[in-house]
């Protein structure tokens, strides 16, 4: 017997809840949230595979960038994957390395070893997007 809503449930419930947020009101609080020099916080999280060559580039690189662009603004969270696989499933991972940017919002998520500094930037909303 079952006392619990299930995930998938709950889920539906916080998904119609969100939105229930008038658009207005969430272009208003997005636009807050990601404005460059708010001084705001930076909360990062590295998905990766153990030791591997692009999971210790990914997270050389991304500490570089991190030190250049935001620092003392910032926290790194690196999961390692093959120690914690159940973790994937809280960001939706489908493919390693990835990073995740959940604050500030909206989320964003980039994936590869982010050696290509100019679209790490721009994933991460740190620089003005390239025109074409």
């Amino acid at each position: 017997m079952r006392t619990s809503a299930s995930p998938i449930a709950m889920e539906l419930k916080i998904n119609v809840v969100m939105k229930s947020k008038t658009r207005r009101s969430a272009r208003i609080s997005r636009s807050k949230a990601t404005q460059p020099g708010d001084g705001g916080h930076y909360d990062l999280r590295l998905y990766v595979a153990g030791q591997s060559p692009k999971s210790l580039a990914a997270f050389a690189n991304l500490k570089e960038l991190c030190e250049t662009h935001l620092t003392g603004k910032y926290r790194i969270e690196v999961i390692d994957l093959v120690k914690k696989p159940q973790k994937a499933r809280d960001d939706q991972i489908i493919a390693i390395p990835t990073l995740v940017r959940r604050l500030p919002q909206p989320i964003r998520k980039i994936i590869g070893d982010l050696c290509d500094r100019r679209q790490t930037l721009i994933g991460l909303e740190l620089s003005e997007k390239v025109e074409s």
